[in-house]
């Protein structure tokens, strides 16, 4: 090996052992460790005697213990260099788990503490809304009306509304008795969100159950209609309707019954 391969090989080993050094104490990084353990390992291959030999003058006592030599440095220094690299990666990967950066923290800390405005709720609520709306069209207005909370509101689109649950119950019982002949909902669609920020008031805080179905509604006078129909309902900590929201267009609903 020539002068000037010697200082190349010294060279590289410095750089390599430093970048080691760093890795053993948990500021090395991983990627520069793995390149010059490859680029030194390579220079390492290069600058070896070669297996080939030529002439009889290398078939010397003197080369073939150098060449000895050579294989088992590179026996030793190919395990020291991969463990060096594992150590590296494996303290690159602790440090990134364990950062003490303030704005990881804070990021963290402000994705919990700030939830976003609205989210999408438990879909058990899409099955009791199916519940509700079965009962209803089953004219189960007893079991319709258990759940509701006592307090519950029942509003229309066109600002009428019923108060609490008992008047509820007799405002639908009266309705199904002497005016609706039958009722068939289909096509119905569910979409459970939680408002966790309110935008302007009426979107109340908690959990609402969104829902657009298709009407199909014979009146005991003889009348027919078919209509889509939009309800809001928003739940209690109980789980108990306490404010629905029914959307529809009345007018062919009065025009029917003969209401003016």
């Amino acid at each position: 090996m020539s002068g000037k391969d010697r200082r190349v090989w010294s060279l590289g080993f410095k750089v390599w052992g430093s970048l080691t050094l760093l890795s053993l104490r948990g500021q090395g990084s991983c990627l520069l460790v793995s390149y010059s353990f490859v680029l030194l390992y390579i220079l390492y291959i290069f600058k070896s005697p070669s297996r080939k030999s030529t002439s009889t003058a290398i078939k010397t006592s003197a080369h073939i213990s150098s060449r000895f030599k050579n294989k088992k440095m590179r026996k030793i220094f190919l395990p020291f260099a991969l463990l060096a690299v594992l150590n590296a990666c494996k303290n690159e990967q602790k440090a990134v788990e364990t950062t003490d950066d303030p704005l990881v923290k804070t990021t963290a800390v402000t994705v919990d503490e700030k939830p976003k405005p609205v989210e999408f709720a438990d879909t058990k609520y899409m099955d009791m809304g199916k519940v509700m709306m079965k009962q209803f069209a089953d004219g189960e207005i007893d079991a319709y009306g258990e759940n509701f909370a006592d307090n519950a509101v029942y509003l229309y689109s066109s600002g009428d509304s019923i108060a609490g649950k008992k008047a509820i119950v007799d405002y639908w019982k009266a309705r199904r008795a002497s005016v609706i002949k039958s009722v068939v909902m289909s096509n119905d669609i569910w979409l459970p969100i939680k408002v966790n920020q309110p935008q302007k008031g009426p979107d109340m805080k908690g959990t609402w159950l969104m829902g657009w179905h298709q009407v199909n509604v014979e009146y005991k006078n003889g009348k027919a209609l078919q209509f889509w129909a939009h309800q809001d309902m928003h739940y209690n900590d109980d789980n108990k309707v306490d404010r629905l929201i029914m959307y529809m267009d009345r007018a062919p609903i009065n025009a029917a019954l003969g209401i003016k």
